[in-house]
């Protein structure tokens, strides 16, 4: 480094030195003065934080839902009459009679005739206790197909599914939840072994991975955790558990025809024998037209009555996912307002320093300081107010996104890029608002000043 660069720069060095005696000299004054970019930071980094953890959330429930999925739900069970004395009107009571509901048919016809779909499988849900030794538990029976676990991606820890060969036999074998197998093989291998649910003994081949899911994705999206779940091949369920499509042919023909009942049985519900039938589409952009075939499909199996809802989540989610894009833009303009008033507190607490020290900006400028010194001396010395006060509010912002995580359940992410952004707009908002009062103390005059 040559003579006039070095000199150069250990004058400008002297400046920020001076700059930092005197916030030192003043600190709850240099305190008070970065409370705004403090709180600033705070909020912007919170705010940022929010906004990805709800994106993340987002992201994870597509991945619970499953890509390119498709989810047919009954909408409530059908009520058959045989006294014909139902509010509704004779046409809707009609097409009740003739609508058998959600079921497996209805899965096995859109796996054979839309060309689109590339997976589907049945889902039935039931309440059981699951019981081995002296030991009962409370559980969730689910009859799916193998290809369930795919569609969901739900991963298998150990062992395998059952075959599709299994599933059209109805072999009574299972995949059990993780908390299924913490209870009853806690210190074993459970594959191979029985677990007893219901009156029937299910053979474990596969344990299903731990899962973490949100509540607000079980409310919106339908799906839930498999950690207390038994899975079972579909028809191994109807068959050996309970098919609740099931009711006496002659009443329900009787019931179709519009006949009266003379048993005690004159009033009969039909419920539907599927709880759910997920579908996966070959390619993203067909998901539209194969939901539209779908629910054109199911109305005509089911005498044009909307017994039943086509939900595509991925759509849904993604519809989320740009409506948090905007409230997270909309939450950090509001968060970075904080930070304009923070540079705005900055440079009027800085004005009112130069009239304060006018006699001491007067006796620098006596003994050869410049107006190029003056400005470098306040530049630096706002620059570091607010650079202290958004090294502050990172801290407190870090602090706040993990209060909320913890006290509201809200998931919150802090990212390096919002820390960088905050603090990098802090130390701007510094160098902004801080040039004014800098000009403002380089334009004083020596002899005015010294009077003061």
């Amino acid at each position: 480094m040559n003579l006039p660069i070095r000199k150069l720069y250990t004058r400008y060095i002297h400046n920020v030195i001076i700059a930092i005696e005197a916030i030192t000299a003043n600190t709850l004054k240099s305190l008070l003065t970065a409370l705004g970019i403090m709180f600033g930071v705070a909020a912007v980094i919170s705010m940022l934080a929010i906004g990805k953890g709800a994106q993340q959330e987002v992201l994870e429930q597509i991945k619970m839902v499953g890509v390119n999925n498709i989810i047919i739900t009954p909408v409530k069970e059908t009520v058959i009459s045989g006294d014909g004395t139902n509010s509704d009107d004779d046409s809707n009571q009609k097409s009740k009679r003739k609508s058998k509901g959600l079921t497996l048919v209805d899965a096995e016809s859109i796996q054979k005739t839309i060309p689109s779909v590339d997976k589907v499988s049945p889902v039935i849900s039931m309440n059981y206790y699951a019981v081995k030794y002296d030991k009962s538990y409370p559980i969730v029976l689910e009859g799916v197909a193998p290809e369930y676990f795919s569609l969901l991606n739900i991963g298998i820890v150990k062992g395998k599914i059952f075959s599709d060969e299994q599933n059209e036999k109805g072999v009574p074998v299972c995949v059990i939840g993780n908390n299924i197998k913490v209870k009853f093989f806690n210190q074993e291998n459970p594959i191979g072994k029985y677990i007893k649910v219901g009156e029937n003994w299910l053979r474990v081949v596969g344990v299903a991975e731990k899962r973490d899911f949100t509540a607000s994705a079980s409310d919106e999206m339908g799906i839930s955790s498999s950690d207390n779940k038994i899975f079972i091949p579909t028809k191994a369920l109807l068959l050996r558990f309970k098919d609740r499509s099931r009711i006496n042919p002659k009443i329900f023909e009787q019931m179709s025809r519009g006949g009266n009942n003379s048993n005690s049985e004159d009033k009969a519900t039909i419920e539907n024998q599927l709880d759910k039938i997920i579908i996966q589409v070959k390619e993203t952009n067909e998901l539209s037209a194969t939901a539209d075939i779908i629910k054109r499909m199911l109305l005509r199996r089911h005498a044009n009555l909307y017994d039943f809802e086509v939900t595509v989540p991925e759509l849904l989610l993604k519809q989320q996912q740009k409506t948090n894009d905007i409230f997270n833009i909309v939450l950090g303009a509001i968060a970075s307002i904080s930070l304009i008033v923070g540079g705005i507190g900055i440079m009027n607490i800085m004005l009112a320093s130069v009239w304060e020290r006018i006699r001491e900006i007067g006796t620098r400028q006596a003994i050869g300081a410049s107006r190029k010194d003056i400005i470098v001396q306040f530049l630096a010395e706002s620059t570091l107010i607010s650079i202290g006060g958004g090294l502050i509010g990172i801290v407190l912002g870090v602090l706040l996104a993990y209060t909320i995580e913890a006290t509201a359940g809200i998931k919150t992410i802090v990212s390096f890029i919002s820390v960088f952004i905050a603090f990098g707009v802090s130390a701007t908002v510094g160098i902004v608002f801080g040039y004014i009062p800098a000009k403002s103390a380089a334009s004083q005059d020596p002899v005015e000043s010294l009077r003061h």
